[in-house]
């Protein structure tokens, strides 16, 4: 806010500038009444222009034909603007000129000032007195429109060229750019209006160099050598006429207008390259340009003419000879103030201003303006056509209309697209059809770029003036990854190894060839990545090795793809608990005890189903009281011999046939488990006070191990190979070694690869993302890298650069070997408690049916119905009725041979008179084989039948 001490001093300033003032007052009268007369009312209007530059005189000339034009051709209207032009250079004139127009001339409205950026004392000073202060200059506001009604902006906001400098570049797919700005207010409003666009479509800005005016010569070269240095070629040039020329002959004495290169340049000087002598327009050859657009008509041309004649006429100072934009604004602008004031119509003079009782403004004499509100009003509702297109205001800016795209070639400019904030880039402008957002600039016609090329820049290039710098680590382990050489002579770094020759693979896949040069990071005491990235990119451009991609390292370098299989493994050593007594540990004691006793029960059971069998084995010599001690070795023996006979009884093969079925799924099991235990580890690995973990010096690993284990810092140590790893391992926390290894799975692969059965991995592998190339923020070679690292990894040579380096067999490819520790226990009783229980019933049920006279008669029963059952069924395809009654009768007859409590087997019913003769002479017969006994019964059914 203006202080008051201020306002005071420049009221002080008018006041003895003004004493002669009254007689001017009086001159302003007496016209007053002559337009009177002729039934006119005035509108006062300030204007502040800087009528000693180009850009002052232009301006100043366009109001007075604005002025001229609209009541030529509208002569009827009652109104009319009254013109008080005040010159001011500086600031201090322009608050001074304002004041003056505010007390003395007691404007409604004021036009200007020159700045490009808005003036807040003026601005303000409006705001206070209800003046609408109309610039056509300023394309920014520092304040929201809420906060600042009074202050209007005829120009298209910087915000929306922002956005079209942004969608250019996104469209060429430049990753960054450089911007080169006037060292004013202005640049750096219009350069936080860059940020913002550029942000949106993720596009780099690499570095920003502030210009001022006052540069000399010497010290724009040596920015330029500077930004030679760097591997960004696109520049964004946003400055006056004045010092965009110098700055382009600078350019291209440096050799920055060749092929290779892109500048873009914005509005603040492609408005005013009519201005530039023949030098400045040959250094500007290629360079791409934005400014608003202006559809051209006979109208303007017309217009354009009279302009010349009179800016010949006037012999106006200044270096413009060509109508710009900024000439038609201030003209359309004149022209909305003219239509605003006349929809108001005559005002009384009394009623245009009131007195204040704001004591601040009381002491400067300012009135409040009673027209000045209604004046703002009409203006913000004021639509017509004119000279630069349709004029609308919203929200106190002219509404956004669409942005030329320009190729300067020779001395003339070739128009190769549009864009506009609803449609993005187009070649042509088209207001038909769906719109739809694009920023592909294949839409806009083929562009020269400097040095007479038609080929798209790249937007980077490796600094011709060097080579690029490639840091690679120099460390005492893991040498299979890099091993750096010295030459002492010439300090020359040789580096081979794995990660290099993955760099160097890399290089045959990129789509330009690079001139590097090696560089070593080597540091005598806390060595780490960590501090070799942080050097990128003052000492190195780019850092190859084993990396580790990490999220941490991502907040100061962009990585590539990583090349390397990714994870954190724990590695211990490889003991297995065996001992001789191992294969007792697949069953618990339970099982054990189980099965011991289900073989005893199961004796006992064939004892007693046996005892009243007499053997017809013919194979059999020993005595009866001999067989009947083995049976209770049966439910073994059976196993060991299949193929002997040991049982007569059916009920006995008919529990042997359950147990043996329990039997194999038992034995299947227990060399399941037994096989688990003498291959898997059964090593529960569990950290405790009393552990030591060890990680590779200068990793990531202990920041890792502390923050995401919470492993403590006291039980952590560092090797740097694997030789210090194997021997800190078989030492023993106990002996001042360690316990496990935390380190990547390349490196833990090496290692077992060397001491192959000492240890193991076990346990989750942790989450990284292997190795990868690190550079600086925004480096446009990190996608090219990226690709040709996919190209490398997944080619036909990438077994063979292993397999170099690591030792024939090595892959990548290869699965790990289980990480995981396997916790197989024992089997128990419960676990097959199932088992036992089918096998136990069935056992019951077959001593129930044969030692029992219950279970007898229950079987000879069920034995009796399922032979009339399947006589029945017989009945129907083989015997007459005759047949059917005989076949009763002998079912009869078996029936009471049963229950007279004669021994037989339930699958020994005879079912015929002439089988139940074969049986009883088989019984008496024990020397009868059991085949001679089937033949027999064979032939007396065949006689049967036939």
């Amino acid at each position: 806010m203006p202080s008051t001490i201020q306002i005071l001093f420049l009221l002080f300033i008018i006041n003895a500038n003004y004493s002669f003032s009254a007689a001017a007052t009086n001159r302003v009268e007496n016209n007053e009444t002559s337009h009177g007369k002729n039934q006119y009312s005035l509108v006062h209007i300030g204007v502040v222009l800087d009528l000693d530059s180009s850009m002052g005189s232009m301006a100043d000339l366009c109001i007075n034909m604005a002025l001229s034009d609209f009541y030529s051709e509208h002569s009827n209207y009652r109104t009319r603007l009254q013109l008080h032009t005040k010159n001011a250079e500086s600031l201090l004139d322009t608050n001074i000129a304002v004041l003056e127009l505010l007390k003395h001339e007691e404007v409604h409205g004021i036009l200007g000032p020159q700045s490009p950026t808005e003036d807040k004392f003026v601005a303000e000073l409006g705001g206070k007195v209800h003046v609408p202060v109309i610039s056509f200059t300023a394309k920014s506001s520092t304040l929201p429109y809420a906060q600042n009604r009074y202050f209007v902006r005829t120009t298209l906001d910087d915000a929306y060229q922002a956005q079209a400098l942004a969608a250019i570049c996104q469209g060429y797919e430049w990753p960054e750019v450089v911007i080169l700005y006037e060292d004013t207010d202005y640049g750096y409003q219009f350069l936080s209006h860059l940020n913002k666009a550029f942000q949106e479509v993720e596009i780099g800005i690499a570095y920003m160099s502030a210009i001022s005016i006052s540069s000399e010569d010497i010290q724009i070269l040596k920015e330029f050598n500077m930004l030679l240095e760097k591997q960004t070629r696109v520049f964004l040039v946003h400055m006056n006429s004045s010092l965009g020329s110098r700055l382009f002959v600078l350019a291209k004495k440096a050799g920055m207008m060749t092929e290779g290169y892109a500048w873009i340049i914005t509005d603040y000087l492609s408005n005013f390259l009519n201005s530039m002598d023949f030098v400045a327009r040959d250094s500007i050859e290629g360079v791409l340009g934005v400014r608003p657009y202006v559809s051209w008509s006979e109208k303007i041309d017309s217009f354009q003419e009279r302009w010349k004649r009179n800016m010949v006429l006037k012999k106006s100072a200044g270096s413009i000879r060509e109508l710009n934009v900024y000439g038609l604004w201030v003209y359309d602008t004149v022209w909305s103030l003219a239509i605003a004031a006349e929809k108001i119509g005559p005002v009384y003079s009394s009623l245009l201003y009131v007195n204040t009782s704001n004591n601040e403004t009381d002491k400067t004499n300012l009135k409040i303006s009673l027209f000045g509100p209604k004046l703002l009003s009409e203006l913000s509702h004021t639509k017509f056509r004119g000279l630069s297109g349709d004029f609308q205001l919203i929200n106190g800016q002219l509404k956004p209309s669409a942005f030329e795209i320009f190729n300067i070639i020779g001395s003339g400019e070739r128009t190769v697209g549009f864009w506009t904030p609803d449609r993005g880039i187009s070649r042509e402008l088209s207001s038909t059809g769906e719109p739809t957002y694009s920023t592909s600039t294949k839409n806009l016609k083929n562009v020269m770029w400097p040095g007479d090329s038609v080929m798209r820049p790249k937007g980077w290039a490796i600094p011709s003036t060097r080579k690029l710098r490639v840091g690679v680590p120099l460390k005492h382990g893991f040498k299979e990854f890099v091993n750096v050489k010295i030459d002492r002579a010439t300090n020359h770094t040789n580096p081979t190894g794995f990660s290099i020759d993955i760099f160097l693979a890399t290089l045959q896949w990129l789509p330009f060839p690079i001139n590097y040069e090696f560089c070593h990071y080597s540091k005598e005491i806390n060595w780490s990545y960590d501090d070799m990235l942080h050097n990128i990119p003052q000492t190195f451009d780019m850092v190859v090795g084993d990396t580790t991609i990490w999220a941490p390292r991502a907040n100061y370098v962009d990585f590539t793809l990583p090349y390397s299989e990714p994870g954190v493994i724990l590695v211990v050593k490889n003991e297995k608990p065996l001992d001789m007594w191992i294969f007792i540990k697949p069953l618990r004691w339970d099982l054990w005890l189980a099965i011991i006793l289900s073989c005893i029960m199961m004796g006992i059971v064939l004892r007693l189903l046996e005892h009243r069998v007499q053997n017809t084995n013919e194979e059999s010599v020993r005595p009866h009281k001999e067989r009947l001690r083995m049976i209770y070795w049966s439910p073994i023996a059976v196993l060991a011999f299949p193929e002997r006979n040991m049982v007569a009884n059916s009920w006995s093969i008919f529990v042997l046939v359950f147990w043996l079925f329990m039997a194999f799924i038992l034995m299947q099991s227990y060399t399941a488990n037994l096989s688990a235990i003498l291959t898997v580890d059964q090593l529960k690995f569990a950290f405790s006070e009393d552990y030591y973990v060890g990680y590779q010096e200068g990793s990531f690993m202990k920041e890792f191990l502390e923050k995401q284990l919470h492993i403590h810092e006291s039980r952590l140590k560092n090797y740097s190979s694997v030789e210090d790893y194997h021997d800190a391992m078989s030492r023993g926390s106990k002996r001042g070694g360690i316990d496990a290894i935390f380190d990547e799975i390349p490196y833990m692969k090496i290692f077992l690869k060397k001491y192959d059965s000492q240890y193991k991995m076990v346990g989750p592998t942790y989450r990284t993302d292997g190795f990868g190339f690190a550079f600086p923020f925004g480096s446009p070679l990190t996608a090219y890298f990226s690709r040709a690292i996919l190209a490398v990894t997944q080619g036909s040579n990438m077994t063979s650069i292993e397999q170099t380096n690591f030792g024939p067999g090595y892959s990548s490819q290869d699965p790990l070997s289980s990480t995981v520790s396997q916790q197989t226990s024992s089997l128990t009783f419960y676990d097959f408690g199932g088992l036992f229980i089918i096998v136990g019933s069935v056992t019951m049920f077959a001593l129930f049916c044969s030692e029992t006279s219950v279970g007898r008669k229950f079987t000879a029963l069920t034995a009796q119905y399922s032979q009339v059952f399947f006589c029945f069924i017989s009945s129907k395809f083989h015997s007459t009725q005759d047949d059917k009654v005989e076949n009763h009768e002998t079912i009869q007859d078996a029936a009471a041979t049963y229950s007279e409590g004669r021994d037989a087997n339930i699958f020994e019913v005879p079912l015929r008179r002439g089988e139940e003769e074969i049986c009883e002479s088989g019984q008496n017969n024990g020397s009868a084989s059991a085949e001679d006994r089937e033949v027999e019964l064979t032939t007396i059914n065949e006689g049967r039948n036939s």
